[in-house]
């Protein structure tokens, strides 16, 4: 996946030379100086305490007339640079995200709600949708915003949802089943609903989305938090080193002032990570609101990172979603013109892509076409979970199509021939071995024969398992086919596991068994009885289409309701880990450099001996210092872009990843100083600056 192909409908302006970011964020760069901000970040926080010291030293040395005040101010200005700097790279993070938020915000209205006396009621009062209270009923008519999050207790309609997910295209919503759930700000564009509301007035999925996209509401992650600590022991330890300086100094018959200690001591922090750290977690939950997924945490983000399991639902995700009539398979002694006949007069009625392809297919292969059933007074049997069948009674016939196992008991198997039933079954096995879904078909109690509907799987699906398969992820398809039909696409498609006929109990006990063994687990559902499961698993996606209880059980909430993007999500969050953990090793690499490359060039007057080691030829120990500070403050701007956009991702393993970074940032991070060091050294001694 590129990072092309993270680009959202919403943030197609929001790029780093967009005014309408930069602007803001040069204004908040200084709003976050200050000390109750910058404490949350440790090594910054010392930087900008350095900083006021250093000012502090220089406004008494310029009212007392000392000396070297051009390179007091130098130091002085580059140290507020570097924090400033830094300051700035969270706020373009955080830019983005207010940019997003604006977006939102249009779909917060001042709305009016029509609240019922009862559910029962269509007589309502008109009042403000903040004044509305959980469990209250509205009534929704077309053309009315919705006026807070709800589940449809009564009616259907159409409903706008672009306010959220940027798609105009209209989405069915109705009471009952998994397509109940409504969103605040959302408009009904045809008939009405009866809505009751689930959500407090200012803690609506909107408002959680305006606050998350904002990151009012961003909390550090565990790996966050370590690497914080991390970096705060380092700052310790030079803070001791620094501190332990002057002693060699005055043994060797020198001084060194405090000015070049802090400044020396500022250069040697891992300033690099610490600036950029924040700017990458939220440019992490940034590139998934880009893709119209909401992570409720950026806990979500980096669990999706570390993923081991992924539970792939098969429609949708894996096949095409729809399945398609491929042939009609008759019985001996039926003519296949007649089973097609059947099947088709069977799917008039049925409206779903299944039954739709019957209807095609018999017209094309036999030119079969559809017949008005009004004068024939016909009667439609709409399909049953529970008995699995469906069907027409017309002009004294009953024909009937559905389940296998379902036909066979319908037409009551004593009265079906032992040869017919085998024939039966074996056509059944024989569709089911090559994953396709077989359906049959009976006629006045006879047995005609069975339909083969085909679940077409996705193009390249395959290559993207194997893709996942080398950075060490198992994949595990779950379908409510029985277990030959799941077997036959589980082959196909190259999944390495699957779960077959599967309820919400199974998912939720294979979602505990893998993380008994210590595992990261990550799924996707809609509905009510996915809740559990999402709840359980690490990286919980619901889709926004789904139920309210599916939405609060997730971590993340896919605003398209696509589940085969569950594989871009663990994508992004790898991408985070691996961002974070090159300019990790870039910072630290860069810290090693800098002692090397400006310790022999400040010390080399005390001790003669470092000439071996004065490897970069500095000027003198004021270039050197003052090259070190300017590189520090702008390594953190020329990385910038790297933090928000995140490394290019590579789909290979962890060792491959680790070796990868030590090369490209770890020994870049050692090159990168002596280079930009010395450059800046040469162009600050020939305009005359140290």
């Amino acid at each position: 996946m590129t990072d092309m192909a993270l680009s959202g409908r919403r943030t197609s302006a929001s790029t780093l030379t967009d005014p309408k970011i930069l602007g803001p964020a040069l204004v908040d760069a200084f709003r976050k100086l200050d000390p109750r901000v910058m404490v949350k970040n440790p090594v910054m926080f010392t930087v900008e305490v350095v900083a006021t010291l250093t000012t502090v030293l220089f406004i008494r040395d310029l009212l007392a007339g000392g000396g070297g005040l051009g390179f007091s101010f130098q130091i002085n200005l580059w140290l507020w640079f570097t924090v400033l700097f830094a300051n700035f790279a969270e706020a373009v993070a955080e830019g983005r995200g207010k940019a997003q938020a604006a977006t939102l915000r249009k779909a917060k209205t001042e709305t009016v709600a029509k609240r019922l006396g009862d559910a029962q009621s269509r007589a309502f009062e008109t009042l403000p949708a903040t004044g509305l209270k959980k469990g209250d009923v509205v009534l929704v008519e077309a053309g009315d915003l919705i006026p807070s999050d709800g589940e449809v207790i009564e009616g259907v309609a159409s409903v706008n949802e672009a306010a959220i997910t940027g798609e105009s295209a209209p989405v069915i919503r109705e009471a009952g089943g998994d397509r109940s759930a409504v969103t605040g700000g959302t408009q009904v564009i045809s008939d009405w609903i009866k809505v009751r509301i689930t959500a407090q007035p200012g803690s609506t999925f909107l408002d959680r989305m305006i606050a998350l996209v904002e990151g009012a509401e961003r909390q550090k992650t565990p790996n966050e938090i370590a690497l914080n600590i991390l970096l705060a022991g380092m700052t310790i330890i030079f803070v001791f080193s620094v501190a332990s300086i002057p002693s060699f100094v005055t043994y060797a018959g020198g001084t060194m002032g405090v000015l070049v200690l802090v400044a020396l001591f500022v250069t040697l922090i891992p300033t690099t990570i610490g600036a950029l750290l924040s700017a990458i977690g939220i440019a992490g939950m940034d590139r998934l609101v880009r893709f119209n997924v909401l992570a409720m945490s950026g806990r979500a983000v980096e669990a999706a990172g570390d993923v081991d399991t992924l539970l792939l639902d098969k429609t949708g995700t894996i096949t095409l979603g729809n399945r398609q009539a491929a042939e009609f398979l008759p019985v001996s002694g039926v003519n296949e013109r007649d089973l097609a006949d059947a099947a088709q007069l069977a799917s008039l009625s049925d409206e779903t892509p299944e039954g739709r392809s019957i209807v095609v297919l018999a017209k094309e292969k036999y030119n079969i076409r559809g017949r008005e059933m009004a004068p024939l007074h016909a009667k439609f049997i709409p399909f049953s979970a529970y008995t699995r069948i469906s069907g027409i009674d017309v002009d004294g016939t009953s024909i009937r199509k559905g389940a296998v196992d379902a036909i066979i008991a319908d037409v009551k198997a004593g009265a079906i021939a032992p040869s017919v039933a085998r024939e039966i079954e074996t056509l059944a096995d024989k569709i089911a071995k090559s994953g396709g879904t077989p359906l049959a078909v009976a006629k006045d109690g006879k047995l005609l024969g069975v339909i083969y509907l085909k679940d077409i799987v996705k193009g390249g699906i395959k290559e993207r398992f194997a893709t996942l398969r080398r950075m060490g992820i198992r994949t595990v398809m779950i379908t409510g086919d029985n277990p030959v039909t799941a077997a036959a696409i589980a082959a196909e498609s190259g999944v390495d596991d699957f779960l077959a006929q599967a309820t919400p109990e199974a998912k939720l006990k294979l979602i505990r068994e893998e993380q008994a063994e210590g595992k990261l687990v990550a799924m996707c559902g809609d509905g009510t009885n996915d809740a559990p499961a999402l709840a359980q698993a690490d990286v919980g996606v619901a889709m926004n289409t789904g139920t309210m209880a599916a939405r609060e059980a997730g971590n993340m909430v896919d605003l398209d309701s696509d589940p085969a993007k569950l594989i871009e999500i663990v994508e992004i969050g790898k991408q985070l880990l691996m961002t974070r953990g090159a300019l990790t090793t870039f910072s630290i690499a860069n810290d090693v450099a800098k002692y090397f490359a400006i310790i022999p060039a400040m010390f080399l007057a005390f001790y003669p001996q470092l000439e071996a080691l004065n490897v970069m030829q500095l000027k003198t120990p004021q270039s050197a210092i003052l090259s070190a500070i300017i590189f520090n403050a702008l390594i953190i701007v020329a990385l910038i872009p790297l933090a928000l956009r995140g490394v290019q991702y590579r789909p290979i393993g962890a060792s491959a990843v680790l070796v990868r970074n030590l090369l490209v940032y770890g020994v870049g991070g050692i090159v990168v100083p002596f280079v930009g060091i010395k450059l800046i050294d040469m162009l600050i001694t020939a305009i005359g600056l140290a």
